[in-house]
């Protein structure tokens, strides 16, 4: 049977999704873009300071579920630019060090005009 998980520390959805479900000892996140969870705004400043709030995000709804950084097996990194890459990579792998699976991949647009989303894969 499957859980929905939900904080307050994350952003809520904005759509018919959950945050999270975790089925049997996986969580299974949904993609997390760099909204600031107390105001619902999009971040101010470029791609660094979107993949912080990403990451702060994304480690709040892990947290809610009882998992962390350390227990991702697979993330799918969504850049609107892959001229980020190098920015991008260089603050998510100061929060993912693990180094598990991961895609990342270049899209034509974002919700609320985000540079970044990542969803993650984790082990409870």
């Amino acid at each position: 049977m499957s859980e929905k998980i939900f904080t307050p520390n994350a952003p809520k959805a904005i759509g018919p999704y959950s945050q999270a479900i975790k089925s049997n000892n996986l969580l299974f996140t949904s993609g997390q873009i760099a909204i600031d969870p107390a105001t619902g705004e999009l971040v101010k400043g470029g791609i660094a300071e979107q993949t912080e709030q990403i990451m702060k995000n994304l480690s709040a709804v892990l947290s809610a579920a009882g998992t962390d950084f350390d227990r991702v097996v697979k993330t799918t990194c969504f850049l609107a630019d892959i001229a980020d890459f190098a920015v991008f990579n260089e603050v998510y792998g100061r929060y993912i060090t693990s180094a598990p699976a991961r895609s990342c991949v270049a899209v034509k647009d974002l919700p609320k005009g985000a540079l970044a989303e990542v969803e993650a894969v984790a082990e409870i």
